[in-house]
C-alpha cells in the first residue's frame, strides 16, 4: 500500500489531530497538524546540538509535548508515515507520551 492510500486510510477513520513525523538523513521534523491539514505546532531537531538521530528524536518529541501542551493538544494520532514503530520513531513516541501526549 503507498504512503498515500495509508495516509487518506488512516485519516478517515479517526478523528483527532494527527501528529506527523518525518527523518532526513541527518534531521527530525514533527508537526500536529488538524482534520482540515493546518499545522497547529512544529518542532524539528536543525538548530539541537545532539550527536544521535535517536537523541535528537527524544528532544524533539519533549518539545512538540511541551508546546502542544501550552496550546491545550493533549490526544493525538501518530502518523510514522509508512515507518515501522522502532528506532527513532520508538525514541520519539516514548518522550512524547512522557511529555504528556495520548497517542
Amino acid at each position: 500500500m503507498t504512503n498515500l492510500k495509508q495516509s487518506k486510510k488512516n485519516t478517515s477513520k479517526i478523528s483527532r489531530d494527527r501528529l506527523l513525523v518525518y527523518s532526513s538523513n541527518t534531521n527530525f521534523f514533527a508537526q500536529i497538524l488538524a482534520l482540515d491539514g493546518k499545522v497547529l505546532v512544529s518542532a524539528n531537531s536543525l538548530k539541537l546540538k545532539a550527536k544521535s538521530k535517536s537523541e535528537k528524536a527524544t528532544l524533539v518529541g519533549n518539545e512538540i509535548a511541551k508546546i502542544a501542551k501550552v496550546k491545550k493538544i493533549f490526544y493525538v494520532f501518530l502518523d510514522r508515515n509508512g515507518k515501522k514503530y522502532h528506532g527513532i520513531i520508538k525514541a520519539f513516541a516514548e518522550a512524547a507520551r512522557s511529555g504528556g501526549l495520548k497517542f
